[in-house]
């Protein structure tokens, strides 16, 4: 998780004052409420309630995930953050057809995308990168990452309870495992470091649907998030991703409501211009300091999260990154 803290509810679109709010929360893990889309025959997103409206505003909203469903079986994708989450999932799964999940994807460590892990069935065989799996049976490293999504998910929404469920189908570097549901294929994808040192994407190549996790946030204007740094593998995961996906594929980010390939373009050209702004900063001898006041970026301002995410944490990681 960031060294550097994300503003919380203060910066939604219907915040309070803090002295009129009990908590400040980025998004409260006790009131999502999923909806359920069908992109493809047998290929089904879900996503916040709140999505479609918040994101083109440019306001971050809860996890996006999805489930395919073959002839003899089902993968989820994403188990989100507590158990009331996992059980909409489940729920959404019951109504469309009553073959069982068969396995369940996480696309990062990240415990809005793989908390919900122990809440399903035994039966289901969880899918994670080697790395995440590594991070989340590290007991300590786990425990601290609960007290931190608590913090800004909410007490008391079941966070408190949850258990670590780690992989039982373990991907590697650049792996791509291949599942038949039954007349539907699915491909568990490493691409590269794309926001973590675990992200997997997920590709269902019969009916052209894609999903990200978090190294795609949502549709313009939100950013990528270089928590860790790194940014030109980030880049040149993303410029990857982009040249894979044929231009009508359907993309489910990691928060927010389907887009299209392009808008991938938004966030790469951020990328790029953000490396060549700070490169200039460190060959003009500014500090990082300076460099976070007067690399403003104004092409791609619009995010609610932008002085956070931009200033506060891509500004600074990219600036090491060059200067190391």
């Amino acid at each position: 998780m960031p060294a550097n803290e994300p503003p919380v509810a203060e910066k939604t679109e219907d915040a309070q004052p803090a002295e009129e709010k009990k908590e400040q929360l980025v998004w409260d893990a006790g009131a999502v409420q999923l909806e359920l889309k069908k992109l493809a025959d047998g290929v089904y997103a879900f996503y916040p309630t709140d999505a479609k409206e918040k994101n083109s505003k440019g306001y971050p909203v809860a996890t996006s995930g999805g489930f395919v469903v073959g002839d003899n079986e089902v993968l989820v994708i994403e188990s989100m953050v507590n158990k009331r989450l996992a059980e909409q999932v489940m729920g959404f799964v019951k109504q469309v057809t009553d073959k069982p999940i068969r396995y369940l994807v996480n696309t990062s460590y990240h415990g809005d995308h793989a908390y919900g892990n122990y809440v399903f069935p035994k039966s289901v065989s969880i899918i994670q990168h080697r790395k995440t799996k590594e991070f989340m049976d590290n007991t300590e490293a786990f425990e601290a990452d609960k007290q931190f999504m608590v913090q800004y998910f909410g007490a008391n929404r079941g966070i408190e309870d949850v258990i670590a469920r780690t992989a039982d189908i373990v991907v590697d570097d650049g792996d791509v495992k291949t599942l038949d549901l039954g007349n539907k294929k699915v491909q568990i994808i490493h691409m590269g470091y794309a926001q973590t040192e675990g992200d997997l994407f997920v590709w269902v190549p019969g009916s052209k649907v894609f999903w990200t996790g978090n190294p795609v946030v949502a549709q313009p204007p939100a950013l990528p998030w270089l928590l860790d740094g790194k940014h030109e593998e980030v880049l040149a995961t993303l410029k990857k991703v982009r040249k894979f996906l044929p231009e009508d594929a359907v993309v489910v980010p990691g928060h927010g409501v389907p887009i299209q390939p392009k808008d991938i373009d938004f966030m790469i050209r951020y990328l790029e211009s953000l490396h060549k702004e700070v490169k200039n900063a460190v060959e003009q001898g500014m500090t990082v300091e300076e460099a976070q006041k007067v690399i403003t970026l104004p092409d791609f301002q619009g995010y609610a999260l932008f002085g956070w995410v931009h200033s506060g944490v891509n500004v600074p990681a990219t600036y090491k990154d060059i200067s190391n």
